[in-house]
């Protein structure tokens, strides 16, 4: 289609995998951005994250998936063993079959390298300003655009915003003002090289390792020259949400009943960074006039289907089309963008909810759980997964209903 109206200018606050795209996507129509990001770096912390064939699908749509292909693991398959007795529950491979039923593969990669991918290309557009040490305090929306104002005094103005800056969003307390829901569930996360993981645990695939309130995966990185290890359990103690260094202590104390063969693991980082995870109940509406929210600001979720990247994407494409579909006119693209991602959000936020559970099932429900897997066949799995990985860029807008 032609877009007949002048491009407006948007300010995205948040710099990372979700503010990039979000980026990449508007500015490809057009769309003049300034990019607020609190630290002084544009960087990513972390370590890997898993990719499904919906997150290649979106970075195909900006333009990046061959970039990000390069430096991404292609898996043979998908494994959850049972920590307590070393038994195989279910393994589904992520080979030619999976490949054509979704139209594109299972991959792992570091974050740091699926977020530099996505900003050298935004770095080559004209249209994307930087600003970093720019901690957003303040937002005014009004009927003809918004301003946000920094902790150093700097003040942006725009025609719209979109909050692309977390769980703790700034953007989504001035347009929802609800609480995080802090899950109680600690996340430990490493990256070892090659050579200290142990040989008989170097699987060229995401492994769960599923014990009572607690599991452990690993995946290859970087071409197998690393390991991503990660380690949740469910807190002793009441938490607050947020990030430290970790305690190897800790993540002992947690595992003492698990099988020998996964918690060798525990004793190969030298370090770890602690995450206390949160999530957010889902909401009916994350838009208000020119302003709306994508990423963890609109959807916090956990890590249990390792979709909180995959479903950022999601949203950037999205929203680019919605911005195309609607004629740059924003508050009715940020409606269209809000109608066609609630419901799917939604669902990932409780199934993840549902697969934390599944993982971490002690007693008579870690045994159900394992006749409900065990035997299941690669075509039954991928039904069950068909509304996850079948999402199209070319589809992303659906149904929804007219704007209000």
């Amino acid at each position: 289609m032609t877009l007949s109206k002048h491009p407006p200018s948007v300010l995205l606050v948040g710099g990372g995998i979700g503010g990039m795209a979000a980026a990449l996507a508007l500015a490809r129509l057009g769309v003049a951005i300034d990019l607020l990001e609190q630290s002084a770096v544009i960087g990513e912390i972390g370590a890997g994250l898993q990719l499904g064939p919906n997150a290649f699908a979106a970075l195909d749509a900006l333009g990046v998936g061959e970039a990000v292909r390069r430096s991404s693991v292609f898996t043979d398959r998908l494994v959850m063993m049972d920590a307590v007795d070393c038994s195989e529950v279910a393994s589904v491979p992520v080979g030619e079959a999976f490949r054509a039923r979704f139209g594109n593969p299972y991959a792992v990669s570091h974050r740091a390298d699926l977020h530099g991918a996505i900003h050298e290309a935004v770095k080559q557009h004209p249209l994307i300003r930087f600003h970093t040490s720019a901690q957003v305090e303040a937002i005014d929306i009004g009927a003809h655009g918004v301003t946000a104002v920094t902790r150093d005094g700097r003040r942006f103005q725009a025609d719209a915003i979109v909050g692309c800056d977390g769980v703790k969003s700034v953007v989504r307390a001035k347009l929802i003002g609800d609480a995080p829901r802090v899950s109680g569930h600690v996340v430990y996360r490493a990256v070892v090289p090659a050579a200290d993981m142990p040989a008989d645990l170097q699987w060229n695939a995401p492994v769960v390792w599923a014990g009572p309130n607690c599991h452990l995966v690993h995946y290859p990185l970087r071409h197998g020259e690393q390991y991503n290890l990660v380690v949740t359990f469910h807190s002793r103690d009441a938490e607050e949400w947020g990030v430290t260094d970790g305690s190897k202590e800790e993540v002992l104390s947690y595992f003492e009943g698990v099988h020998a063969r996964p918690r060798q693991l525990l004793d190969r980082p030298t370090s770890w960074r602690r995450w206390s995870t949160a999530d957010r109940d889902p909401v009916e509406r994350w838009s208000d006039g020119p302003a709306t929210l994508l990423g963890d600001a609109a959807h916090p979720m956990m890590q249990y289907l390792a979709q909180g990247a995959c479903m950022a994407l999601e949203d950037a494409v999205t929203l680019g089309e919605a911005v195309k579909a609607c004629d740059f006119d924003m508050t009715a693209a940020f409606q269209r963008y809000e109608q066609a991602r609630i419901a799917r959000c939604a669902r990932v936020v409780l199934s993840v909810r549902e697969m934390g559970r599944l993982y971490h099932a002690h007693g008579v429900e870690r045994l159900v759980r394992n006749s409900l897997w065990t035997g299941r066949t690669p075509e039954r799995f991928y039904d069950a997964v068909e509304w996850l990985y079948a999402w199209r860029p070319e589809h992303c807008l659906g149904e929804a209903p007219a704007p209000r």
